[in-house]
């Protein structure tokens, strides 16, 4: 399911640059329960809370699908 690959590679991302999930949702502007239940797949993510993910990452749009 696409919410399970994006929230994969929005954790795979996360981890590489050494975040915690605290960290990313702080800079991202958005509840860290939120970021969890996205990268879980469980939770159908807004285009607008995706480019605040993205944005707090330094990485583009493309990267996460």
């Amino acid at each position: 399911m696409i919410t399970e690959e994006v929230g994969k590679h929005i954790q795979n991302i996360r981890k590489s640059k050494g975040m915690s999930q605290e960290k990313l949702a702080l800079n991202a502007g958005i509840d860290r329960t939120y970021l969890a239940g996205i990268e879980s797949g469980k939770r159908n993510a807004t285009i607008v809370s995706l480019e605040k993910i993205t944005k707090a990452l330094g990485v583009e749009m493309k990267d996460i699908f």
